[in-house]
């Protein structure tokens, strides 16, 4: 989203809601909106050529294990991660413990990125590939028109082998994406997720673990979840996106306790807070503690994922702001891990 984008989404609505409903910078002053946007937020660059073969030299526990996982993950999202393994290494030592996941935004139209997936495995993370139809349209995805593209990428998936967490048209339940509500139906976005997946089961790709992530509910209320849902043989994890900002929510139950309640009434399947930061504030302790704390209580919930960005001023890093990174080292000294090794 450019900064003419953001105005349209910011004009003639509230400043709180619609922060969180923009997909540019979600959230400053506000606590359920979405402050990454992916490739069309951070401006990707097309991905860095790929040496001959990139391998993964440690042993690595099967897919079946991370699906209803024993333990926790602590996921990162940072620039350059996981291409560039550095971050993330940056990451787990200013809080003294390694992510054992590791997100990448990822353009429709870019190949399986095989480095990335091998590089987080190496430093003992589940790679997660985060992937945004901006063009062509959902409709015509749930059509056809991508399937030799779709199709590419679950062989390259295959041939690589280990578990990879795949998501598809995050935050659908929103007004800020092309896939979302203002030019996609739940119908649309439901056959195209269905469309995906069985072109990957064809494929032979069964090693892929399925997130589905919608925004959390309070951005758009109005916006049923159910009719968006692709079915439980289609889906592994619910992933839930939303941050603590200045204001709104600053508790766990606060920002996902509806969303979650919504998910429930038609699937049992775990939850990942799929994208979240807290940002600099009073109570960033507090929400911090709320957050993680949560996560290791509720056995439903099996981790989150921190979005490691400074963006349009607003700082969701970690390791330039000691208060929040103490919080965090604090929080997850007492959470138990899911080791991607057997």
């Amino acid at each position: 989203m450019n900064r003419k984008s953001l105005a349209a989404c910011l004009s003639g609505v509230a400043v709180a809601a619609a922060l969180a409903g923009c997909g540019l910078i979600r959230a400053p002053g506000s606590s359920w909106g979405t402050p990454s946007g992916g490739a069309s937020i951070l401006q990707q660059q097309a991905a860095p050529p790929q040496p001959a073969a990139s391998v993964v030299t440690r042993p690595v526990v099967p897919v079946s294990a991370l699906r209803d996982p024993h333990g926790k993950f602590f996921g990162v999202e940072a620039d350059g991660a996981p291409d560039n393994i550095g971050p993330v290494t940056s990451i787990g030592a200013s809080v003294g413990i390694s992510p054992n996941l590791v997100g990448q935004y990822v353009t429709w139209g870019r190949p399986f990125d095989t480095m990335a997936a091998a590089n987080a495995l190496n430093s003992g993370a589940l790679y997660y590939a985060v992937w945004e139809p901006f063009t062509p349209s959902v409709a015509s995805i749930a059509g056809g028109a991508s399937d030799a593209y779709i199709t590419k990428f679950a062989q390259d998936v295959r041939a690589f082998g280990k578990p990879v967490a795949l998501s598809f048209g995050h935050e659908m339940n929103g007004n800020w994406y092309p896939w979302g509500v203002k030019q996609t139906t739940a119908a649309e976005f439901k056959a195209a997720w269905r469309h995906i997946h069985d072109l990957f089961t064809q494929a032979g790709a069964a090693n892929v673990i399925w997130v589905w992530n919608p925004n959390v509910i309070l951005a758009l209320p109005d916006v049923q979840l159910q009719p968006y849902w692709p079915g439980d043989s289609y889906v592994d994890w619910v992933g839930l996106t939303g941050y603590f900002g200045v204001t709104g929510p600053h508790t766990f139950d606060g920002l996902y306790g509806a969303t979650i309640t919504e998910v429930k009434q038609f699937t049992s399947k775990p939850f990942i807070i799929a994208e979240t930061a807290v940002e600099t504030s009073a109570s960033e302790q507090a929400s911090i503690d709320s957050l993680i704390g949560s996560i290791k209580d509720n056995s439903d919930v099996i981790g989150f994922i921190w979005f490691n960005y400074n963006k349009l001023g607003t700082d969701w890093t970690l390791e330039g702001r000691p208060q929040a990174r103490a919080a965090v080292a604090s929080a997850l000294s007492g959470v138990p891990l899911v080791s991607l090794t057997p």
